[in-house]
């Protein structure tokens, strides 16, 4: 089954509105979906979204998902790797990017000053059983 999007063309996003936090992430970090959908139980689909951190948020424990992720850090400050107590890690500026074959453990995260990335999430449905 192909990866489906909805048609969308070039249109202004309302960073005001449509925030919400992911399941299993800490209060201030949220996501605003701009596409697509992911159904993690059937392991379909793809989606489009942006994920923001308020500053000084960090996650405690590296995260690991079965789907392909790309990620752009759009503005503000990342770090990756920290410890339980949001010390440590490697920070990176705007302009970075990385992308992730399902299976990586990556982070934790953390921001000093807050940050926003935009991210792409899809299954590999091209390896899957006929």
């Amino acid at each position: 089954m192909p990866i489906h999007k909805e048609h969308k063309e070039f249109h202004t996003i309302d960073l005001s509105t449509g925030w919400e936090t992911p399941p299993g992430y800490p209060e201030g970090i949220k996501q605003q979906i701009l596409a697509g959908s992911l159904d993690e139980k059937n392991k379909t689909g793809s989606r489009t979204r942006h994920l923001r951190f308020d500053a000084g948020v960090y996650t405690t424990a590296p995260f690991v998902h079965d789907y392909w992720e790309e990620v752009y850090l759009l503005s503000g400050d990342l770090t990756v790797g920290n410890d339980v107590n949001g010390n440590g890690g490697t920070s990176f500026a705007p302009g970075t990017y990385a992308c992730r074959p399902p299976g990586a453990y990556h982070g934790p995260f953390k921001s000093e000053k807050g940050c926003m990335l935009l991210e792409i999430h899809y299954y590999d449905e091209s390896n899957k059983a006929a």
